[in-house]
């Protein structure tokens, strides 16, 4: 079993991203034959239950961080998932964690609280195969600021002995925004050297280079390929304010699986799922 971590700021979209994972089975699997995703665990289930509320309702997920007392409250994800290659299947079992974004927004300045100490020991241990690393940000001074948090976070991998042998996934999402569609087929040229830089030239010294990629996800897409428009507005959860497919019968997300893939076999598929 690949045993995955994701991390990334508030408001990055983790929470989505999973529960469209979670939503596979029921909608997009259908409409892509190239891989097929089943829930494994009660987590995983419970999440699938809500997901159809948090994408297309704008409902949050619980626990918040205020209601999480150790690790062990935080959920952990289980899916199966069936690659179909041309003339091949391929089956990985995946277990995700996501951690809250304050856990990253504190690694910049660093935190004396010892929760989140904890989630970033258990982030780092040596059963964890790889982090798929959220970032959504690029007006001025977030190149700064994701390039200190990241400098500290390569410096506890080091810490902890996995400077060498942890993958990391680094992706920009919400990439559906008509800034940064044009710019996911090659992520690391047209995303991240045009908009971070300094965060990009921290991670690809620090990170030998065959356990570093770049990708771009959209976990809700764009209308159509003729219509290039984000099929994602803006609606009031129970939450605050949340995104929501535009319209759910055109859903078609990008890149969900393609990091995920990688992270657990370290091969990369020949298209971005």
């Amino acid at each position: 079993m690949g045993n995955i971590r994701v991390i990334g700021p508030r408001s990055s979209g983790k929470t989505t991203y999973l529960a469209a994972l979670a939503y596979q089975p029921a909608k997009a699997s259908r409409k892509n034959n190239n891989f097929q995703i089943q829930a494994l665990n009660d987590d995983t289930r419970k999440l699938a239950e809500k997901a159809e509320g948090i994408i297309v309702e704008a409902a949050s997920l619980e626990p918040s961080i205020t209601q999480v007392r150790t690790i062990d409250d935080l959920a952990v994800y289980s899916f199966n998932i069936e690659v179909k290659n041309r003339f091949s299947k391929e089956k990985l079992t995946l277990a995700v964690r996501d951690y809250p974004g304050e856990i990253f927004d504190e690694l910049e300045h660093g935190s004396s609280n010892p929760l989140h100490q904890e989630f970033i020991d258990e982030c780092l241990t040596k059963d964890v195969s790889g982090c798929l690393i959220l970032l959504t940000e690029w007006k001025q001074g977030t190149d700064k600021t994701y390039s200190r948090v990241l400098q500290r976070f390569t410096e506890l991998m080091n810490s902890h002995d996995r400077a060498n042998d942890l993958r990391l996934a680094v992706a920009m999402s919400k990439c559906e925004r008509g800034e940064l569609w044009p710019g996911r087929l090659d992520p690391e040229i047209d995303l991240f050297d045009v908009h971070l830089p300094k965060t990009k030239s921290i991670l690809k010294d620090k990170i030998p280079a065959k356990n570093l990629h770049f990708y771009a996800i959209s976990t809700f897409g764009v209308l159509g390929r003729n219509n290039p428009r984000p099929n994602r507005i803006e609606e009031w959860g129970t939450d605050g304010r949340n995104s929501v497919l535009r319209d759910p019968n055109r859903w078609q997300p990008y890149g969900l699986i393609s990091p995920l893939y990688w992270l657990s076999t370290g091969k990369r598929m020949r298209y971005d799922a």
